[in-house]
């Protein structure tokens, strides 16, 4: 595994925090992160609320942050 390549997680957003972050509980095994929203998100003016499901991008090599790169439905 490189440190290029991305795990995809799925998490419940907690708390909605200034400039577009979010602390977010993964849903596999209750650790919580610092979430930032993605390009397309901020692009399109994707609303995120607290109590949302996301799918969230880590680096394989730093698991404290992620990206937010979808809202489930």
């Amino acid at each position: 595994m490189t440190s290029q390549e991305k795990l995809v997680r799925i998490g419940e957003v907690l708390e909605s925090l200034p400039s577009l972050q979010f602390r977010i509980r993964l849903v596999e095994d209750g650790h919580e992160i610092l979430g930032y929203l993605g390009g397309k998100m901020r692009l399109h003016r994707i609303r995120i609320l607290p109590g949302d499901t996301v799918r969230v991008e880590l680096n394989s090599d730093k698991d404290d942050r992620g990206r937010i790169v979808y809202r489930e439905k």
